[in-house]
């Protein structure tokens, strides 16, 4: 740095739509007492004039795009500085922050006097009321919240104007020496908007630098962004999920790795928390968005490992310097004292504006008998007449409520029984993910995929779904696949809970108790943990079991009496079970049994339904819509040779065929539960066919049951042959329809045996050896949901990582810069049968195993491969090049017989392995772009069009009707 720069300051505005405040901050600017060597402003994309403010006042802007972060804008305005003569100090500044005269002068007088400052910031006021206290330095709780240590309105008298060294400072009047903000890397992009200052701070401080907060220098704050008083492209409508994501991601960021797994731990389990706290304030927006930046952040692992990865490159200082800037650990279980002494007070306060509202309700209608029977008595006739309703003590209701709190228990604890949905999950039919979105969208809109040889095969039906889901999320597909792996038990939980509450007020009056539907609810919730889907993988069972309630709620509309509420019925329920089918295609066999024998009893039961089109044509309808919507999977499937597909469950194919015993008992495989638990539930549902009031409706449940048996038993007869093997056809759907029926028949039981105990009651005491019986069938039905979750909980489900495919790093980044660059693997020997696969771009992820498993073997490169095991020629590296394979690979341990062969043909080049024991080689003749080509198919294309108008149809056809009233 030149001379002439020493001492400089520039000051650096960012600006954004913030025209209102801007012409306080330019007069504030000059009006300092020590007057800036420099402004320079960068504006991202303003529309209200601040562009032309600033021109005015400082001369040239420097332009950004409206999506631009403040990272980014800072980063261009320092670029605007560069060369011989740069200033030593930038101070930055955002449009909505306005320095008082003397701000800079005391910043500059502080880092004089203290010369081993290197940030420096002010003390922050809220503007406009300009003495209420915002931040007098700031740092960050373990939890994620951002501590200033100021209480809440506090107002400035001069208690916190002593300079200190804190952790960090607002970037709202931060003054920052330029090389140590050029040394750490500027602030960080993924902190667009908030964060980035503590981010920055906390790196500062490992880095061996100080950050000091200067009292004596004072900025007035709008907080525009954080208030929302102005929405941008970054922030949305959301805020606080990205105040939110910003924590948890600074958090991780700059945890040290020893303290990084009890961190993550510690902010998972934080966050449900906050969601249940949220949930019980009633405040639905934050608790999704907190749920939303966790999802987020866990489909950003490799962001977070880059980031982590370039702080540790600058860490100097020891652990204990930067820990002692951090908040108190204790500091965070005081926030949670004092927030549910909020809540006690807010609800004291709002039940006494309620009582005070209905006293001078009861005064209004009747003030003579008000006065008359005085205050008791009119609010005993306002508890009776008035409509106000008494929400006031929800969470009073919810804390004293058993049924409630157990609720709660059970979906806190089946949370952490899907535990492994945390990060990247991988293992069993699950396969990797892609890195982007944008992957599975080309997997779906594309008529040819790039995958093996190529292949016209379509892309499997769930795949929509889960691609609108990580789009919506916005965290990738890896957050679209946690979701859902993450919330299957608390939808389930819930759809049950809705069902069997309809279908046991259809059964009694009086309904299910609720402790019968807690028990129906969460032993129907835990069957994707219990049935051993979940830990292995099988994202089609899981969802089929969550949805399922869903679609079975909307199925009652079928027997209601209003033939506009069947037709509305019969979209939701076409639309539900479109995307059963989507992830379990045999559930479409299922719906259309129960369907056609429901159509026929009516019909022969009540004759004159046959004739009503509006009794029997909203079920066909339901049935026909999962057709239109997935048009282009089973017309694809079955114009390119894959009827397959219609048959098979999502995952890695082939998948092995469970047993009778183990869908009697409601597994998949040996993986799930004990199998006596299931047998139990079956067990239990014969036991309800005993009550004589509920026989009747036990019986129609135990007939849909007998249908989801019938169902599998005949796919389990079936055998379907891939290029790849044999398989069995998926039977998640049976199972999940054979389970949900044993248990609905158990609640009904339980309804019908507490309505006979009732009647026994009113005519002679029942025995005690009845009663007896009675409680151990409770006992014994309370261990169904108890083992199930106990064993959720407790088992290691075995998802997690990905554990490599043995293919060199390198090879591996070659594959991915086009189809072209594919690398052969063979395995085996030749002994027993060598075999191959061809990987190309970043490997076989969620939705290719289908599409490769159904695609027909490519004769020629079997051809090409057939001869370069056994006698290779360069004529025969020449065929690999123009079939697109640039590598070779033998994974450990390699047969040495085929390496014999390989390393002494022509063209072949050795190349290097991680493992000694694999052995690699390098096509050395030109690679061939055309090799794996195909055209744009118009059938296919027709198909996506009748798949997005019939989707945008059917969704608005869901809608519910607006019901216009006659008035006399």
């Amino acid at each position: 740095m030149s001379e002439s720069g020493r001492g400089a300051v520039v000051a650096l505005v960012v600006s954004h739509d913030g025209a209102r405040w801007l012409p306080v901050v330019i007069e504030g600017l000059r009006a300092q007492t020590r007057a800036p060597d420099r402004v320079v402003c960068v504006d991202t994309g303003s529309r209200d004039g601040s562009v032309e403010l600033l021109e005015e006042a400082f001369g040239p802007v420097v332009p950004a795009p409206p999506t631009t972060g403040y990272p980014e804008a800072v980063r261009r305005g320092l670029a605007e500085l560069a060369g011989p003569d740069a200033p030593e100090w930038i101070w930055l500044l955002h449009d909505d922050s306005t320095p008082d005269a003397g701000a800079l002068e005391a910043l500059l007088a502080a880092a004089e006097e203290h010369p081993e400052a290197d940030v420096l910031g002010p003390k922050l006021r809220e503007w406009p009321s300009l003495r209420r206290l915002l931040e007098v330095g700031v740092t960050i709780s373990g939890t994620g919240r951002r501590e200033t240590g100021l209480e809440r309105g506090e107002y400035d008298q001069g208690q916190h104007d002593d300079v200190r060294r804190v952790l960090a400072v607002n970037t709202a009047g931060m003054l920052v020496r330029r090389r140590v903000l050029e040394a750490l890397g500027g602030l960080d992009d993924h902190l667009p908007v908030f964060g980035n200052d503590l981010d920055l701070g906390w790196r500062a401080a490992a880095a061996g630098h100080t950050t000091l907060v200067v009292p004596s220098a004072v900025v007035f704050h709008a907080e525009a962004a954080t208030r929302g008083l102005r929405r941008t492209a970054l922030t949305g409508r959301h805020v606080h999920f990205q105040q939110r994501r910003a924590a948890l991601f600074t958090l991780i960021a700059n945890a040290r790795p020893r303290s990084l797994p009890l961190q993550v731990v510690r902010l998972v389990l934080g966050t449900f928390l906050r969601v249940l706290g949220f949930l019980l304030v009633r405040s639905v927006s934050e608790a999704l968005d907190e749920l939303a930046a966790l999802f987020s952040l866990a489909g950003s692992t490799g962001e977070l490992r880059r980031a982590r990865r370039e702080r540790a490159q600058h860490t100097q200082a020891p652990p204990q310097e930067v820990r002692r800037l951090l908040a108190p650990p204790w500091l965070p279980y005081r926030h949670g004292l004092d927030a549910v002494g909020d809540v006690a007070s807010a609800i004291t306060d709002q039940a006494s504006d309620v009582a005070e509202r209905r006293r001078a309700a009861a005064a209004a209608r009747d003030p003579a008998a008000y006065a008359a029977s005085g205050a008791a008595g009119a609010r005993r006739a306002v508890a009776e007449e008035d409509e106000v309703p008494d929400d006031t003590s929800f969470v009073a209701r919810f804390l004293s409520d058993p049924v409630a709190v157990t609720a709660a228990l059970v979906v806190v604890l089946a949370v952490l029984a899907t535990r492994d949905a945390f990060g990247q999950v991988v293992g069993g039919a699950l396969a990797p993910v892609p890195e982007s979105v944008g992957a599975w969208w080309g997997l779906h809109l594309e008529s040819w995929h790039a995958l093996g040889q190529g292949t016209p095969v379509p892309a499997p039906a769930y795949l929509l779904p889960l691609t609108l889901v990580a789009t919506l999320l916005g965290g990738g597909p890896g957050a679209a696949v946690s979701a859902v792996l993450l919330l299957a038990v608390p939808v389930a939980l819930w759809g049950a809970w809705r069902f069997l509450r309809v279908t046991g007020r259809l059964a009694a009056v009086r309904g299910a108790p609720r402790w019968l539907l807690l028990w129906g609810a969460a032993t129907y919730a835990l069957v994707p943990v219990t049935s051993g889907a979940w830990g292995g993988g099988r994202l089609g069972p899981v969802v089929t079991t969550a949805l399922l309630p869903w679609a079975a709620h909307a199925a009652l509309g079928f027997v209601d009496p209003a033939p506009d509420r069947r037709w509305r019925a019969a979209w939701r329920v076409g639309l539900l079970l479109t995307l059963l089918v989507a992830f379990t295609p045999t559930a479409w066999l299922v719906a259309a049994a129960i369907g056609s024998v429901t159509v026929l009893v009516t019909s022969v039961l009540l004759r004159g339904a046959a004739r009503d089109r509006s009794t029997w044509l909203p079920p066909v309808v339901a049935l026909a819509v999962p057709l239109v919507l997935l048009a282009p999977w089973w017309v694809g499937s079955l114009r390119h040779d894959a009827a397959e597909a219609l048959l098979l469950d999502p995952g890695r194919l082939p998948s092995a065929a469970p047993g009778g015993l183990d869908l009697l008992a409601g597994r998949l495989d040996s993986s799930g539960a004990p199998s006596v638990v299931g047998l139990l539930l079956v067990a239990l549902a014969v036991l309800a066919l005993v009550p004589r009031t509920t026989r009747l409706p036990v019986l129609l449940t135990w007939g849909v049951a007998l249908l989801a048996a019938l169902t599998t038993l005949a796919l389990s007869w079936t055998t379907l042959d891939l290029p790849t093997g044999t398989a069995a056809p998926g039977v998640g759907a049976p199972l999940a329809v054979l389970v949900g029926a044993l248990v609905v028949a158990v609640v009904l039981g339980g309804v019908g045996a507490r309505a006979s105990g009732e009647t026994r009651d009113r005519t002679a005491r029942s025995s005690t050896l009845s009663r007896a019986a009675l409680v151990v069938l409770s006992v014994v039905a309370a261990l169904v949901p108890v083992v199930g979750l106990g064993w959720g909980v407790l088992t290691d489900h075995g998802l997690g990582g990905d554990p490599g495919s043995g293919v060199p790093a390198y090879m591996v980044q070659s594959s991915e810069l086009g189809p072209e660059h594919g690398i052969l693997v063979l395995g085996g020997e030749v002994a027993t049968g060598l075999e191959y696969t061809v990987r190309r771009g970043d490997g076989t992820t969620v939705g290719e195993d289908e599409v490769l498993a159904l695609s027909g073997e490519d004769a020629d490169l079997t051809a090409t491969v057939r001869d370069l095991v056994s006698a290779p020629t360069p004529a025969t590296v020449d065929r690999l090049g123009s079939l697109g394979i640039e590598y070779v690979v033998l994974p450990a341990p390699a047969d040495g017989d085929v390496a014999a062969r390989l390393d002494a043909t022509g063209g072949l080049v050795q190349a290097s392995a991680a493992d000694r024991d694999t052995r690699a080689w390098q096509v050395g003749k030109d690679l061939s772009t055309e090799a794996l080509g195909g055209g744009t198919s118009a059938v296919h294309v027709v198909a996506l069009v009748v798949q997005g108008l019939g989707l945008i149809l059917v969704l608005v056809l869901c809608a519910p009707t607006r019901e216009r009233r006659r008035t006399a």
